[in-house]
């Protein structure tokens, strides 16, 4: 052949009228079918000399996974969870519910569909909030699944996934795998996972440092102060920082010990006022100094605050709360916080000691500094406090027990932030609360979309066994005009189709939880 595929394919985008193909036309054939024929050979022989690539070798087989398989009624909801899809109209809305579907199969045991495991890979991949307890579902067939797929790296690596046992990991890894490993090594041995930091340590980057210092937050204990101690010489300003604040949430420790002379000194009691009873005198520091710098303390203020007041802050904070019932005259939290500061101090003061009881997970400050629930959230002078993380500080019990009552006391507005930390399922007070002031709102003339951040978490928040007692709620009173005559639909039909979802919610969370205790279906 003298022609190429290249040129004849050159001929027929020019058009052989303008081109002349590199073939020869047989007798009574015009050029065009002559290229046509020309391209139908060059086809066959292009097919039939084409070089068969290389076998790979075909993948090692999954490893076994021993986890009793899903209810198949368990197993149809996830496949419907997977196949998702926003909310319509009074719906619930899949895609919510499938964090807690997949909490709740964990806690089971199963193991999911090996059918199911492309699509629930690819939700994990999605969405990152999915991906522990999607990748804890899915066990190694999930991992070994994402071997064979790049876009699911993601799985083979991080702290999603369980930190693997290979010391050489921690030689050799990447940073996230390196990670994991720590993670999983401190809370399987935490005196390991420190020696293995401090083995490593001088050659770490600063950013590193950073990372694998904050694993040791988790089983924080004084076996740790050693450590921290040395790393307060740290080159890197915000690994001393971090070292700093571990060391003084061990009341026990020597740098603990340091902030709480510190503190003493700019803190007191003042019994001088005539008549007018014991006070908090404060005196704050005049200068940041070495030893100071060294514990953590930054020396430069953010924009627009005074340095003696930052100063003072970051001291009162870090020193332990334990220290200053002796330094009050045995008094408690409650008695000090009670007490009144002098020269406008209390803010800061107040400020500080409330970061500390959420450091120290300190309940009983926690407590003083929260105060009744029924004081307004923007009390005069209390913008110093953080409700919702000083709850954190508190007994699952006693933070919903609080947030029910601020609920009950100013309603909704100010109560996003203090659900977020109340744990799941609401308790009965608690959901009892939200109920109320939602039909409070209703009864109002509010619209529900003005409380759709609420309506939303209660639809996962509170216990599904309510359901039948909200029934009642989902009723769309008439609505009439002044006259008598019927009305346009109003904001009452708009709360009946909220309700409807709420309630149709609470009841497939109860299914959903109902199919996951079911009997064992066959292997997937």
């Amino acid at each position: 052949m003298d022609h190429t595929w290249d040129e004849l394919v050159g001929s027929a985008l020019l058009g052989t009228g303008r081109r002349v193909p590199p073939v020869a036309a047989r007798d009574g054939q015009d050029m065009a079918a002559a290229l046509l024929d020309a391209a139908a050979v060059e086809t066959v022989r292009r097919r039939a000399g084409a070089v068969a690539a290389v076998a790979r070798a075909r993948p090692e087989p999954a490893p076994e996974d021993v986890r009793p398989p899903l209810p198949p009624a368990a197993r149809r909801r996830l496949a419907l969870l997977l196949a998702g899809g926003g909310r319509r109209g009074a719906a619930p809305d899949l895609t919510e519910l499938l964090p807690q579907w997949l909490a709740a199969a964990n806690r089971h045991g199963y193991q999911a569909p090996k059918a199911l495991l492309p699509a629930l890979l690819e939700a994990a991949r999605a969405r990152t909030d999915l991906r522990q307890e999607a990748l804890a579902l899915g066990g190694p067939g999930a991992r070994w699944l994402a071997g064979l797929n790049p876009q699911w790296k993601y799985a083979l690596r991080g702290p999603a996934v369980a930190g693997p046992t290979d010391p050489a990991v921690w030689e050799e890894g990447l940073f996230a795998e390196r990670a994991a490993f720590l993670t999983a090594t401190r809370r399987r041995d935490p005196a390991a996972a420190r020696e293995l930091l401090a083995g490593s340590w001088a050659t770490e980057r600063a950013e590193d440092r950073l990372m694998f210092l904050d694993v040791l937050r988790e089983r924080l204990s004084a076996a740790d102060e050693p450590f921290l101690e040395d790393t307060l010489a740290d080159r890197s300003r915000n690994v001393r920082a971090t070292a700093a604040e571990l060391l003084s949430a061990l009341p026990g420790s020597a740098l603990a010990a340091r902030m709480a002379d510190r503190a003493r000194s700019c803190v007191s009691l003042d019994r001088t006022g005539a008549g007018e009873g014991p006070r908090i005198a404060v005196e704050a520091p005049h200068e940041c100094d070495k030893g100071m710098q060294r514990d953590g303390v930054v020396v430069k203020p953010p924009s627009g605050r005074g340095e003696r007041l930052w100063w003072l802050g970051q001291i009162v904070e870090a020193a332990p709360l334990a220290a200053w019932r002796e330094r009050f005259g045995g008094r408690g939290p409650a008695g000090i916080v009670a007490l009144p500061v002098t020269d406008g101090w209390q803010p800061e003061l107040h400020a500080a000691w409330c970061r500390a009881a959420i450091r120290q997970r300190d309940a009983e400050w926690a407590r003083a500094l929260l105060g009744p629930a029924s004081e307004p959230p923007a009390a005069e002078g209390a913008s110093w406090r953080d409700p919702a993380k000083l709850l954190s500080a508190l007994p699952a019990d006693e933070r919903a027990e609080w947030v029910a009552e601020f609920v009950s006391a100013h309603g909704l507005s100010d109560a996003f932030r203090l659900l977020g930390v109340c744990a799941v399922p609401w308790a009965e007070p608690l959901g009892r609360a939200i109920v109320d002031a939602l039909d409070t709102a209703r009864d109002a003339g509010s619209y529900p979309w003005s409380f759709s951040g609420v309506m939303g978490l209660a639809e996962r928040c509170l216990d599904p066994a309510q359901a039948d007692r909200l029934e009642i709620l989902t009723a769309q009173p008439r609505e009439q005009e002044p006259g008598g005559g019927p009305a346009t639909p109003g904001a009452s039909a708009y709360w009946g189709e909220a309700f409807q979802r709420l309630v149709g919610t609470l009841r497939l969370r109860a299914t959903m939880l109902a199919e996951l205790a079911g009997p064992a279906g066959r292997p997937a």
